[in-house]
């Protein structure tokens, strides 16, 4: 007996998630455990507490330097942490 609408698990878990209303924590999740992946174990280095709260990604860093430079790349972070988890879940960081 043949299957004749097939579908893949990850679309199976995506579709549960989001019925769920579990999707969005689950998306926030995956951003921050990827913020040293992203971002480079030099940065993760000097990176404190990592939170999103009403799509916004709070950083605390250990050096002023970096938090500089970090701010002024701002807007490409957002969009490279959104890519790597393949949603639009922050659109904005604050380094403190």
């Amino acid at each position: 007996m043949r299957r004749q609408q097939a579908e893949q698990v990850g679309d199976i878990v995506r579709q549960f998630l989001r019925a769920e209303g579990l999707e969005t924590p689950y998306n926030e999740y995956r951003l921050v455990e990827a913020w040293p992946e992203v971002m480079g174990q030099g940065i993760a280095r000097y990176t404190g507490e990592v939170v999103i709260r009403n799509r916004v990604l709070y950083v605390q860093l250990r050096s002023s330097v970096l938090r500089q430079e970090l701010y002024m790349n701002r807007k490409r972070l957002v969009q490279k942490l959104n890519e790597h988890v393949g949603a639009q879940v922050i659109e904005n960081i604050v380094f403190r």
